[in-house]
């Protein structure tokens, strides 16, 4: 199958998104499929307000739909919510094609975060993008109860995955770090929305770990001048910080999932966390950390887990199993009467106006 991806969040972006899209492309290639890429590398950017580093297309329309033409793609899934995924949308309806949509980030919280914007018009407006989707996919049976009632429909489940042999518990006996712990460690984007300040504030015996990048990053340092702060790290050199920490305290309110969270457990790390989406759903009732509203007694809970437990957990994900998730999910477009699926998709493609046929039914706004 011949699968186009479209993305506001694609490399160089450093964040689950990006992760979870990047392994997943890789396992369906490996499975056989033909993916292709469509994120702002592709086109003409300006930088996201408040968000620099992240770089948005710039009035992507006309070229998305001759890159899509071009492309000729059997099944079109738009992973965001932004510049990219509102101009694949509209390419879709105006050519009455099927796509599927993923709901990765808990935006409307986000903006009330920064912003103090509603949420009830913000969620006014996602499901309004949604509406049309074959498959909204959600990350955790909470976000797909949550969404549900608010209005959303034809929601799917499409779960993470972890790199095992990346990711996996430090060996028995002495280590460098030894005269520092216990290790709390922090792993994810430096930002307002991940609330890492509520870790930071806590009174714990040890030393504080914090691995990221980010706008918060200069005013955390300053104000924080006892923590280590490390910057981005990826691969081998991540890997190694989490076998190293003692226990992984995930202080965000707002994320869908949390790949950061399958990464610690794998790491044979316990997590500690907030009792809300994202957590409240990797960890599950097994007994591989602590979730609780004060914090610092989940931290201080989860120094006694089993680091066993952790990694076994851990390994009831993979990204094999994500990518077949996926691909169940996605809606391609229905086969002409004669069978000619490639000449007629191409018709379908490089026809402008809005008709039956084909390429499928009216399309809902």
């Amino acid at each position: 199958m011949r699968i186009a991806i479209v993305t506001d969040a694609w490399l160089p972006q450093v964040n689950g998104v990006v992760r979870t899209l990047d392994m997943v492309r890789r396992e369906l290639a490996a499975m056989g499929h033909t993916v292709e890429m469509f994120g702002p590398d592709r086109f003409r950017t300006w930088p996201c307000p408040t968000y620099p580093e992240i770089r948005l297309a710039l009035f992507p329309k006309r070229r998305l739909g001759l890159l899509l033409r071009g492309f000729a793609p059997d099944a079109i899934h738009i992973a965001t919510e932004g510049p990219l995924g509102l101009a694949a949308r509209r390419f879709c309806l105006d050519h009455r094609l099927p796509f599927t949509t993923a709901y990765h980030t808990r935006f409307p919280e986000y903006v009330r975060a920064r912003w103090l914007f509603p949420l009830a018009w913000t969620y006014a407006i996602l499901r309004r993008f949604h509406a049309p989707s074959s498959a909204v996919m959600v990350s955790t049976d909470s976000i797909r109860r949550d969404l549900a009632a608010r209005g959303f429909r034809n929601i799917r489940a499409w779960t993470r995955g972890v790199d095992l042999e990346l990711f996996r518990p430090r060996p028995p006996g002495p280590t460098p770090e030894d005269r520092d712990r216990p290790i709390w460690l922090h792993v994810g984007r430096v930002a307002v929305e991940k609330n890492i300040e509520a870790f930071l504030a806590l009174d714990l015996p040890g030393r504080k770990w914090v691995v990221g990048s980010g706008p918060l990053l200069p005013k955390l340092v300053a104000r924080y001048p006892d923590v280590r702060f490390t910057g981005h790290q990826q691969n081998a050199e991540l890997a190694a910080l989490y076998r190293a920490a003692d226990v992984f305290v995930f202080p965000s309110r707002t994320d869908t999932f949390g790949l950061v969270l399958l990464e610690a457990l794998a790491s044979g790390l316990p997590v500690a966390a907030y009792p809300v989406p994202g957590p409240r759903d990797v960890l599950g009732d097994a007994p591989v950390g602590a979730l609780d509203n004060d914090l610092r007694a989940a931290a201080l809970r989860a120094l006694d887990t089993d680091r066993t437990a952790c990694h076994a957990h851990a390994a009831r994900y993979s990204w094999r199993h994500t990518a077949e998730m996926f691909l169940a999910n996605l809606a391609p477009f229905p086969p002409p009467p004669t069978g000619h699926l490639d000449m007629a998709l191409q018709q379908c493609l490089r026809r402008p106006e809005r008709s039956e046929g084909p390429c499928g039914a009216s399309a809902r706004e």
